[in-house]
C-alpha cells in the first residue's frame, strides 16, 4: 500500500534532515515523503534544499549518512499550488520512493494541526495514498518501522490509527527508555499519559494491544477513516489535536492500536519547552475535556484542575524555575479555556 509520510518543519531543519536521512534508509518500499515548511523564520527552506542536493550530510548515533540516493529530486510547492493541485509531482513520479521529496513551502505558521492538514488534503487529492503517516521532524525512525505498521494496520479494517514503541533520542545517554508504549486517557482528570514513560526497554510492552490514543510523533491513518472523520481540528493549533483526532476514530467504531514492532526515537524536550507552549497545553486541555467528555465528567475535570493541577503548574512556574512568563502563560490559557475563547498568538 502507498503511504504519504508528512513531516511538519518551522525552525528545525537540522532534525528534519536528520529525520529525513533516516526515513529515506527505511525497508519499506512504496512511500512519498511530503516535508511541509509551516512559515519559518530562518534558513531552514534552504538547508532542507541542501540537503536534497547531496550537498549537505547529516551526522547521527542511529544511522550512517548515504550518499547512494542523492541528490533527491524534488518539487516545490506554494500553499495555494497545494491547495489547487498544480500536478507538478507528475515529473518525479516514476523515481524510487528514497530518490525524491515534496515540498510544501507556507506563508505561515499554520500551527501542528492545520500544517498537517494542508499537506493530508494534498496528498488524498494528487498522490492517492491508501494510508497517511505524520511523522515528527524531530524523530528517527527504525528502518523496519513502517513495514511493521503496515503490516498490522492491513490485518484488521478496524483499526483506524496505529502507532509505533517511542524511545527517547537521548536519555542520559541512552536509547532503550521508552517514552510511549500505548496511552490512557482519563477524562475527568483531563489527562492523557503514556505507558511504560521513563522505563528501561525489557521486553515488558511488546505485545500488539489496543490503546486509548496514538501520539502524533508518528501516527499511521487509514485513508478511509479521515474521509469518515475528517482532518485534524485547526482550532488546537498545537497540542491535544491528535488526542481528540483519536478519540473521533474511537467513537466512530474504529479502533487505535500500538505496534512494539515499529520503533522510533524522539527529541521529546524539542518541541515542549517555552511559555507559549504552555499556553496551548492548559488551554487546549480545555477545549479536549469540553468537547469530548460528558456533563458530569466536565464538571469534575473543573474541581480537579482549579484545586489541584493548577496550582501544581503555578508552582512549577514560579518557585521551580522561577518563570515569570511562563506563570502568565499558564494563567491566561486557564482563562481563555474556561471562556472557549480561541486566540493562537503566534
Amino acid at each position: 500500500p502507498r503511504v504519504s509520510i508528512i513531516i511538519l518543519n518551522w525552525n528545525g531543519w537540522e532534525d528534519t534532515i536528520e529525520c529525513l536521512e533516516s526515513v529515506y534508509q527505511i525497508t519499506y518500499p512504496n512511500y512519498d515523503v511530503i516535508v511541509v515548511d509551516n512559515g519559518s523564520e530562518n534558513e531552514s527552506v534552504e538547508k532542507i534544499k541542501e540537503y536534497a542536493e547531496g550537498r549537505l550530510s547529516v551526522e547521527s548515533c542511529f544511522f550512517e549518512y548515504t550518499t547512494e540516493n542523492k541528490p533527491l529530486q524534488y518539487v516545490e510547492y506554494s500553499l495555494e499550488e497545494a491547495e489547487t493541485g498544480e500536478g507538478t509531482e507528475r515529473a518525479i513520479a516514476h523515481l524510487p520512493s528514497n530518490k525524491k521529496l515534496i515540498l510544501i513551502k507556507n506563508d505561515k505558521n499554520f500551527g501542528f494541526a492545520e500544517g498537517n492538514n494542508i499537506a493530508i488534503r494534498y496528498a488524498l487529492k494528487a498522490l492517492n495514498p491508501e494510508y497517511i503517516l505524520l511523522l515528527n521532524n524531530d524523530t528517527v525512525v527504525d528502518k523496519n518501522f513502517l513495514t511493521e505498521l503496515v503490516n498490522v494496520i492491513e490485518a484488521d479494517e478496524k483499526i483506524a490509527f496505529a502507532g509505533p514503541k517511542n524511545y527517547y533520542y537521548d536519555y542520559h545517554g541512552r536509547t532503550d527508555v521508552i517514552n510511549f508504549a500505548g496511552g490512557k486517557i482519563t477524562m475527568w482528570r483531563g489527562k492523557s499519559e503514556h505507558i511504560g514513560v521513563n522505563e528501561f526497554d525489557e521486553g515488558q510492552y511488546d505485545c500488539i494491544t489496543n490503546t486509548d490514543y496514538v501520539t502524533g510523533a508518528c501516527l499511521l491513518a487509514r485513508r478511509e477513516v479521515l474521509e469518515t472523520i475528517g482532518l485534524l481540528d485547526p482550532t488546537y493549533f498545537l497540542y491535544w489535536e491528535e488526542t481528540d483526532w483519536c478519540m473521533r476514530a474511537r467513537n466512530a467504531g474504529y479502533k487505535l492500536v500500538y505496534v512494539p514492532g515499529a520503533k522510533i526515537w524522539h527529541k521529546v524536550a524539542a518541541s515542549q519547552e517555552g511559555s507559549v507552549n504552555k499556553f496551548f497545553f492548559v488551554r487546549n486541555n480545555f477545549l479536549f475535556v469540553k468537547k469530548n467528555a460528558t456533563n458530569a465528567q466536565f464538571a469534575v475535570f473543573l474541581l480537579y484542575f482549579f484545586g489541584f493541577e493548577l496550582w501544581l503548574l503555578i508552582g512549577s512556574s514560579i518557585i521551580r524555575k522561577r518563570n515569570a512568563k511562563e506563570f502568565f502563560s499558564i494563567v491566561k490559557g486557564s482563562l481563555e479555556g474556561i471562556k472557549g475563547n480561541v486566540t493562537n498568538p503566534l
